[in-house]
């Protein structure tokens, strides 16, 4: 079995993970949400200190397991680099004391794998990743083998969301909040603009900073802001949102085929979206991969996955090679 690790942002994560039939046996997440809700998004320093506690106490529930591990697996890259530390100090410690080897696991390569959590991978598949930190249209050829498409130039999808829903007076984080507004609003109220739209057409890229400072003036010129402007608001944001997604992946693959198509990260669990890319898939005779609904945000289940991978072809890094890097984009594409 591989003990996995994931600490790489604010949300707590042990997981174990047989590795002959991938079968997950025990996972187990502790969200820290609630203590930074009260600042609008994540302090740092803070989910270091949360990661501290809440990591031992998890840890504690997996030694029934520790006779049958084989290897240990810990985000490493990117991330938070203060709070990956608390993540791989662990996996480093285990290391030791077990006389384990070390696997040392991209988070955006766990995300692609959080498709695959009790199953096959299945190679080559074009992905949309969708999270607070990144917005990224891939070409998995394998894991060791990914192809950037487009990314964002400033402001990620989910962060979109979590800024639109701060100036709102939104709870944080805000993405299943404004989903869930959205759906008693009037999409077609706030005519925003679709972002890039002027641009050159060679460019494939998104920006969410043009939207977010839309909403943000449109908020300002409401004298009474109601609940179904709040609703009309959401919704006409999250429709401009979804929109500015489809219309460059369909730019993207107006003359490139595409099979099976997997959309990953915290941000893939917004139904709206999941919708418009049925949708896609479906003009383009596609398979749509989705993870479940639990597996969509930051875990430790993905990062075992593919840690299963990496133990399967001896990808072990030794204790002093461990390294925390915030980030990792010279390293993840080819």
């Amino acid at each position: 079995m591989i003990l996995s690790i994931e600490s790489s942002c604010d949300d707590s994560s042990i997981a174990i993970t047989r590795i002959d039939d991938k079968k997950l046996l025990f996972h187990k997440k502790i969200s820290q949400d609630a203590e930074h809700a009260k600042y609008g998004g994540v302090v740092p320093e803070l989910a270091a200190r949360l990661h501290a506690v809440t990591l031992p106490k998890i840890l504690e529930e997996t030694q029934v397991y520790f006779s049958e591990l084989k290897a240990i697996a810990v985000t490493n890259e990117p991330g938070l680099s203060v709070t990956l530390v608390e993540g791989v100090s662990m996996a480093k410690a285990l290391s030791v004391a077990l006389g384990l080897p070390l696997l040392g696991i991209n988070h955006l390569k766990g995300h692609i794998c959080s498709l695959f959590i009790e199953d096959e991978t299945r190679f080559p598949m074009d992905v949309l990743l969708v999270s607070g930190g990144h917005t990224q249209l891939l070409h998995v050829k394998s894991l060791e083998h990914i192809e950037l498409l487009a990314s964002t130039m400033d402001d990620s999808f989910g962060e979109s969301f979590d800024k639109v829903g701060k100036m709102l007076g939104l709870a944080y984080p805000a993405g299943a909040v404004i989903e869930s507004y959205a759906k008693r609003g009037d999409a077609k109220r706030f005519d925003f603009t679709i972002p890039l739209q002027g641009t050159s057409s060679s460019l494939l890229a998104f920006s969410y900073s043009g939207l977010k400072n839309q909403v943000r003036l449109c908020i300002e010129a409401q004298e009474n802001m109601d609940e179904q402007t709040l609703c009309d608001i959401c919704a006409s944001f999250q429709r401009v949102a979804v929109a500015h997604l489809m219309q460059k992946i369909k730019k993207a693959y107006k003359e490139r085929k595409v099979e099976h198509f997997g959309v990953v990260g915290g941000a893939s669990a917004n139904l709206y979206l999941r919708d418009a890319l049925e949708s896609f898939c479906a003009s383009k005779k596609a398979l749509l991969h989705t993870a479940k609904m639990e597996f969509c945000s930051d875990n430790a289940a993905m990062i075992g996955r593919c840690g299963v991978e990496a133990y399967k072809k001896g990808a072990f890094v030794r204790l002093e090679d461990l390294k925390v890097r915030s980030s990792s984009k010279d390293m993840f594409y080819t």
